[in-house]
């Protein structure tokens, strides 16, 4: 480790170290995969770990049973997975969905999981869940009241959790800091982990103007514990839209090329100790296509870049 490194960075650093002793590039593992999977020895091969979404497997009692079950159970059994939920709404007013965690916590066990990552947003109210995705406001306010939150899902969970960079079609009003100092005051208070999604971050910067790189450079990337990259969809409109549907696009390699760099200089952590997964959710290509996709992020942690990318990732550097 850097010795020069600065307290705070060092103290990330050791985290993620017991968070998670995963490496390499991933696959989100999804249900339509599941057959070529197994019949594809190669392609089980060249991804280093998997990625589950706990709520995709338990029924709505937090159990598993079943064929989808078995075919889950066989796979961890054999591959690293990571844990990345999707309906803790970490940012509601409502209640802190304890029974979710505790349920979260028994599928980890079950799978002997290490890491587990939510969203840096709200899903759900009072009325119950919204199935979206959506932003808080950047207050101090908000701030405090999601970093409580977060300590407690932490102390139920035994460990510290990712959490991720939303993707965001509207501005909350009332803010009064920008969304990356959220993110940093919250991941300070809470003393939780920076689940980096690159794939956000552009969708965000095409829609609101602003640079991806400059952006990247704002977060508290030396709590970086696991990265996302995915493809998105760009409407009639021009709006880009975070649908995990396409085939990654350069800018977007290129942005995660950069964050390799930084989080290198910042902690000291090799690219190849980042955990990295392709998100694919729908419109699955050949599954050719997507190990094509996970071995370019392997060339990336090499640090193999193409001229194009190195292009783009100097633009900030």
């Amino acid at each position: 480790m850097n010795q020069s490194m600065p307290n705070t960075a060092r103290q990330a650093n050791d985290a993620f170290t017991s968070a998670s002793s995963l490496g390499g590039a991933g696959l989100g593992l999804r249900r339509e995969l599941l057959s070529a999977l197994n019949d594809d020895n190669t392609a089980l091969d060249a991804v280093d770990f998997f990625e589950v979404s706990p709520e995709n497997w338990l029924n709505t009692n937090g159990q598993m049973g079943g064929h989808y079950a078995r075919q889950l159970r066989k796979f961890t059994e054999r591959h690293p997975f990571i844990c990345h939920g999707l309906s803790l709404s970490i940012g509601s007013t409502a209640e802190l969905d304890v029974d979710l965690l505790h349920n979260v916590k028994d599928f980890m066990t079950t799978h002997n999981i290490e890491l587990y990552t939510e969203h840096l947003s709200w899903c759900s109210d009072v009325s119950g869940h919204l199935y979206d995705l959506l932003p808080i406001p950047c207050t101090s306010e908000a701030v405090h009241w999601v970093a409580d939150r977060i300590k407690r899902a932490q102390d139920i969970l035994g460990r510290q959790i990712g959490f991720e960079n939303a993707s965001y079609y509207f501005v909350p009003s009332g803010s009064d800091m920008s969304d990356a100092e959220f993110i940093t005051a919250v991941a300070t208070e809470a003393d939780c982990l920076l689940h980096l999604d690159v794939n956000n971050i552009y969708v965000n910067s095409q829609n609101f103007g602003f640079d991806a790189h400059q952006y990247l450079r704002q977060l508290p990337l030396e709590r970086t514990c696991y990265l996302h990259v995915a493809g998105h969809y760009t409407d009639d409109d021009g709006l880009i839209i975070d649908t995990h549907g396409n085939t990654v696009i350069d800018p977007v390699w290129a942005l995660l090329a950069d964050a390799y760099q930084l989080i290198e200089q910042k902690t000291g952590r090799p690219a190849s100790h980042l955990p990295t997964c392709l998100e694919r959710d729908f419109n699955f290509p050949d599954l050719s296509d997507l190990i094509d996709e996970v071995e370019q992020i392997k060339q990336l942690q090499l640090g193999k870049h193409s001229p194009s990318l190195i292009g783009d990732a100097n633009v900030c550097a």
